[in-house]
């Protein structure tokens, strides 16, 4: 039985960011562009563009995992393509591969239709600790 996503996640919430749909080792999840994102520059931080990335890549992995296993990111690669200073932020993230102990993940942000960041990501897989 595939965990279920959502529930409480404060840093999330605290972004704005939110998970749209995510089933089948695929989530699609959204940002708003707004001041409080905004780096010294004017343009919204990398940061907020790489946690959206890895939220959505949890969030896509924890479709293809029972309620008895757990993840977290390993390492985490961005390019940063176009600066974003206004607009919806849309994250399209698909697990490449899973498998026994490690994941790999893909995430592309677009920002007002256009490609704003590519991310690759990969996890560890491992059983709940009670």
């Amino acid at each position: 039985m595939a965990k279920q996503v959502g529930g409480h996640h404060p840093f999330g919430n605290l972004l704005g960011l939110r998970i749209d749909s995510a089933a089948d080792g695929r989530c699609r999840a959204h940002l708003e562009a707004s001041e409080n994102l905004f780096n010294p520059h004017r343009v919204v931080h990398g940061g907020a563009l790489f946690a959206l990335a890895d939220t959505s890549m949890g969030a896509a992995l924890y479709t293809l995992m029972d309620d008895q296993e757990s993840c977290a990111t390993i390492e985490m690669k961005m390019n940063f393509i176009k600066a974003v200073r206004e607009g919806r932020l849309e994250c399209e993230t698909t697990v490449v591969r899973r498998g026994r102990a490690t994941a790999v993940l893909e995430s592309k942000i677009t920002a007002n239709g256009e490609l704003a960041a590519i991310a690759l990501g990969t996890y560890a897989i491992f059983p709940v600790r009670s």
